[in-house]
């Protein structure tokens, strides 16, 4: 199974000032992420408000996002959803559709608490869409599936025949390194926590890579991913203490999925509001956020259209 090289983006979803559901600008934004160097996205998942729209919009989004891809860039549809028909019903459609591949983080409710619940849960949705690489989203700060993903893969691992990996969004480098090590490498760990992806490639690891701060800082991140490949460690340690340095920001206003598509309006590429319960930021906010950014020299660096 083809492992994935590179950078895969988790968008925005774009909404119109009243919450609808906008895809006017998505041909444009995949234009805009593959000319920064980024090689696919991964939609509706946590950067998309997924769990927020409803099953119809994401099936939209999906037929959207396949039929405008550039050529070679990859389209995986997070599936995910607390209602397992659900995610059968569209992991089915995503191939029908010809996307590249599916995912899907445990549900947020009811509680996953056990491996062989997820291994339950993974098994059924991938077993929808058999001729597509199956990736399961590991980020329990999101779901509270705080479970051990070597066990996981033990658990899989010659039962699911197209599962192809974790999207790996979690603090503990060992536990990543443990399952990039497993079965002599043979399961795709895409590392999903942009501010210590260098940290990944040095421990080996790391090949590919599924970030949202690429939304608006895909330049400098793809560029932590060239220096390391050039073995420029000085430029990949600068560009990745930049990453930070925007992260610090955004947290500040309410994190990746609030602050950082706000950004994309101060870069010229407005998304629109979020939905609630999310607390879009005030005006007077903006202004704040983009005062830091100049601070730190973010416009000159961020994604050129």
């Amino acid at each position: 199974m083809e492992k994935i090289i590179g950078l895969i983006d988790a968008p925005f979803t774009p909404f119109f000032p009243d919450g609808a559901v906008n895809d006017g600008p998505i041909a444009a934004y995949a234009a805009m992420l593959r000319k920064n160097g980024l090689k696919g996205v991964f939609i509706n998942g946590s950067s998309g408000e997924g769990y927020l729209l409803s099953v119809a919009e994401r099936m939209a989004l999906a037929e959207k996002w396949v039929s405008v891809a550039p050529e070679n860039f990859k389209v995986i549809i997070h599936v995910g959803s607390c209602c397992l028909r659900e995610s059968v019903r569209m992991a089915v459609h995503a191939q029908e559709i010809g996307a590249w591949g599916i995912g899907s983080m445990a549900p947020p409710f009811p509680h996953v608490g056990r491996i062989e619940e997820l291994a339950d849960y993974c098994e059924k949705i991938a077993a929808a869409a058999p001729d597509l690489p199956f990736y399961y989203y590991h980020i329990p700060a999101f779901n509270g599936a705080f479970l051990p993903m070597l066990d996981l893969l033990k658990a899989i691992d010659g039962r699911i025949p197209n599962f192809a990996g974790i999207k790996y969004t979690f603090e503990s480098l060992y536990e990543y390194n443990q399952c990039r090590l497993y079965g002599n490498g043979k399961f795709d760990m895409l590392h999903g926590q942009d501010e210590t992806m260098l940290a990944e490639m040095a421990l080996g690891g790391a090949k590919g890579c599924i970030c949202g701060t690429t939304n608006y800082n895909g330049r400098e991140l793809v560029g932590i991913w060239e220096a390391w490949n050039g073995g420029d460690l000085k430029t990949a340690r600068e560009k990745q203490n930049f990453g930070q340095e925007v992260i610090n920001v955004i947290c500040r206003y309410r994190g990746n999925i609030v602050g950082g598509k706000r950004i994309m309006k101060l870069i010229g590429f407005d998304l629109g509001p979020n939905r609630v319960p999310f607390r879009n930021l005030t005006e007077e906010e903006e202004k704040a956020m983009k005062k830091e950014l100049e601070e730190i020299g973010f416009f000159e660096r961020c994604n050129q259209f």
